[in-house]
């Protein structure tokens, strides 16, 4: 499945996305504000696109402009674990993006179409959204999203990290995205 906006092509990883994965996970600023370790060298990054990237619903965010050049990532997790369950028609939305590309919209606007994938074509009731405290960016992302405040995970564990943090979860629900995607279609 390839998703398209003005400026971004969402696609599945590949290996040779490596190097490009690698050089934007290796930052110490993304990956631990997020609950992972900054990526050590492109074998490592190779292994995440075989095992953690491989999922359904989860693509290379790319920037038109830089040939398809994978930037950060964003995905869709249809499938709970004890950990983290997840009720029927639910998904949890997961995302980053390399710091060169910090503030410049490109983690909503992956965001809002990968979120009407979900309720468009997968059926989605609601897709949750969380955050550790302290990180405003991803915060701030899903604001502009619409998503609103559920509920907090005050011992949230960050297994890759070994780290309990305070974890915010977010949720939109179908209903709410509806009347707003419905209301902005209006006024485009």
């Amino acid at each position: 499945m390839i998703l398209e906006t003005k400026r971004l092509i969402l696609r599945g990883w590949r290996d040779e996305d490596a190097p490009s994965l690698f050089n934007y996970a290796k930052d110490d600023r993304v990956g631990p504000v997020a609950g992972w370790l900054p990526h050590k060298d492109e074998a490592y990054s190779r292994a995440v696109i075989r095992t953690i990237l491989s999922g359904d619903e989860t693509y290379a965010i790319c920037l038109k402009e830089r040939n398809n050049e994978p930037i950060g990532s964003i995905g869709l997790t249809l499938e709970g674990s004890p950990e983290r369950p997840l009720e029927e028609g639910a998904a949890e939305l997961g995302y980053w993006v390399g710091v060169p590309f910090w503030g410049m919209g490109i983690a909503p606007e992956a965001a809002e179409i990968l979120i009407k994938r979900g309720f468009a074509d997968l059926g989605l009731e609601r897709i949750y959204a969380g955050y550790f405290l302290g990180n405003n960016r991803s915060k701030r992302v899903q604001e502009k999203c619409g998503f609103i405040y559920h509920h907090t995970n005050a011992k949230s564990r960050v297994i890759m990290l070994g780290e309990t943090r305070v974890e915010c979860i977010n949720c939109l629900t179908r209903d709410s995205w509806e009347s707003g995607y419905k209301s902005q279609k209006k006024h485009n």
